[in-house]
């Protein structure tokens, strides 16, 4: 039977598995939009803006483990969508987002709405696709869908033209995938695998460092499993948050700029990095040159452009880290014997770290008179879920977050690592609650990011997405001032915020609830409130302006280099 082109699109999603998309409607995607109302398998949901809903199609992906879905309009519509897919491309997220373009015929000439989205968002996506013609359909969403899930996932686009949307052709389902020149490596040599293993039995300092990548895989219990097998401690990148219990006695917390003590002291004196999904970026590194300086490396990422580009590798491994770590699991249960005689020699590294945790745990100072930030996080911690799924803006709120959280269970952070995108964790926290209804979503923000994507206010309650949004506000550009302070004389160059922001009024006017804390005595009352709030909430909580987060490397330093009080 033969269909128009944006109903074999439609058809194509649904054969993907897909359930529900973000999208904004537009000229060139009415026909789109058209066939949509036929298509009851499939949901939608309409942002106040096309960054909005491509966060939100982030934010889906990340909390689900699933393909997230954004469709825009062409021109505006597209350009709108660039900073949630470069977001989505630095922290390896599959997304496919659809965008309108203008009649084939028309392309190249500056039409109404026309921009090149293909080329501008190529550095960018993983790959692109402009459709030129409706019987390709079926197999072009196949194969963005596999390229954007399969291998280092990431944002696929499809460029979709008006005309192609309305030609008929056959709908015909491809039976399988096979893209020349694209096979991801899912298994790990096994060899190198047995010689990693025989490493960390060898070693007397190791240290786990474990990033993004593990969450992706779904390998959180193989890591588990492995680190307790070995009693090797584990320190997590910010994307890493959640693989492995911050609980277990071996956790080390996040490493890095605004990482733990321990965790930064564990890095510069371990013997061996087992480095998994990770990438060794420039805030977790510190100084490139003083990076754990009297270690082996052992690399394992499915991505074979990300072993050695930013640090020295004595042993890579190529694949998957559910697969490589269930290996790793396999051959060390096969060898209790040096197992055993591994935890023997490794009495005097946990000693080591115990005095590190005991000598400059991450806290602060408590007030009576002033709400501290970290105060707020901890409050929050104890009195929701704990399955509850955290969404961030990016700023001190992320830090804070991070430090003091305590995340257990993957999937339960979404955040901006990469790009450091402000503005997103309100729509990326309404995609999240969008896949979960039943979940408890919550998302800490800072009174400067909520502002950059706030008209999804009205999305959350148009949708009853019941997010629990909590703005911790300074009237700063936090992480900027404190930069200004500590390293420019507190000059503090367009970073204060001193218009009076009444949050609480705001979120009656979207048709949501507000709750404010001025003072530490009313953290608690607000937050129970807020939280049993059956609607959408704010919560606002005036906090000490120029808290700051500490630890802190400052830029070009060694992470044993720590300001640990200022």
């Amino acid at each position: 039977m033969k269909m128009n082109g944006a109903r074999i699109l439609l058809e194509s999603l649904k054969r993907e598995g897909v359930d529900l998309v973000f999208g904004y409607p537009g000229g060139t995607v009415i026909n789109l939009y058209d066939e949509l109302m036929n298509m009851r398998e499939i949901r939608h949901i309409l942002p106040r803006h096309e960054q909005g809903g491509t966060h939100a199609a982030d934010g889906y992906a990340r909390a689900s483990g699933k393909v997230g879905v954004a469709i825009a309009t062409s021109g505006p519509g597209a350009t709108n969508t660039i900073t949630g897919i470069a977001t989505a491309y630095m922290d390896s997220i599959p997304m496919v987002i659809i965008t309108g373009q203008v009649p084939t015929p028309l392309i190249g000439n500056d039409a109404f709405q026309e921009v090149d989205i293909i080329g501008i968002t190529r550095p960018i996506t993983k790959h692109s696709f402009l459709i030129r013609s409706a019987k390709d359909i079926p197999a072009i969403v196949q194969k963005a869908f596999y390229i954007a899930r399969s291998g280092r996932p990431g944002p696929v686009l499809i460029d979709f033209p008006k005309d192609v949307q309305i030609s008929q052709a056959e709908f015909k389902w491809p039976e399988n995938v096979d893209i020349r020149g694209y096979k991801p490596n899912i298994e790990g040599h096994q060899r190198q695998i047995e010689k990693a293993v025989d490493m960390m039995l060898a070693a007397r300092r190791p240290v786990m460092y474990v990033g993004g990548g593990v969450i992706l895989a779904n390998a959180a219990a193989e890591l588990t499993d492995l680190a307790r097998t070995m009693q090797i401690p584990v320190t997590t990148t910010l994307m890493g948050l959640g693989s492995f219990p911050e609980s277990d006695p071996l956790s080390l917390k996040m490493l890095g700029m605004h990482g733990a003590y321990c965790a930064n002291m564990a890095i510069t004196h371990t013997d061996l990095v087992i480095a998994v999904g990770s990438r060794f970026d420039d805030r977790v590194t510190g100084k490139i040159a003083t990076f754990a300086p009297h270690a082996k490396i052992i690399h394992i990422d499915v991505d074979p452009t990300s072993i050695r580009k930013n640090v020295r590798v004595d042993l890579p491994i190529v694949g998957d880290t559910r697969d490589v770590l269930a290996k790793m699991l396999e051959y060390a249960k096969n060898h209790p014997d040096k197992v055993a005689a591994l935890h023997s020699a490794m009495e005097a590294w946990h000693e080591d770290i115990s005095g590190w945790k005991e000598k400059h745990p991450i806290g602060y100072k408590a007030s009576t008179s002033i709400i501290k930030p970290q105060y707020v996080i901890q409050k929050l911690r104890e009195l929701s879920d704990d399955d509850a799924i955290m969404a961030t803006d990016v700023g001190q709120h992320q830090m804070w977050v991070a430090q003091f959280f305590g995340f257990q269970l993957p999937r339960t952070l979404l955040t901006s690592g990469g790009l450091g995108t402000m503005g997103y964790g309100l729509p990326a926290a309404m995609g999240a609650q969008a896949a979960f209804p039943k979940r408890q979503v919550l998302c800490v923000c800072g009174d400067g990011g909520v502002q950059m994507n706030m008209q999804e206010m009205a999305t959350l309650v148009q949708q009853r997405l019941p997010v629990k949004i909590i703005i911790l506000n300074n009237n700063f550009l936090g992480m900027v001032r404190q930069w200004q302070e500590l390293f420019f004389d507190k000059r503090y160059s367009q970073t204060c915020l001193e218009l009076p922001m009444d949050f609480v009024k705001l979120a009656e006017a979207y048709g949501a609830k507000g709750l404010k804390a001025d003072k530490p005595s009313e953290v608690e009352r607000v937050l129970k409130e807020g939280l049993a709030h059956k609607g959408p909430v704010i919560m606002e909580f005036k906090i000490a302006r120029e808290e700051k987060v500490l630890p802190m490397v400052p830029a070009g330093a060694s992470l044993n280099e720590m300001v640990l009080n200022a």
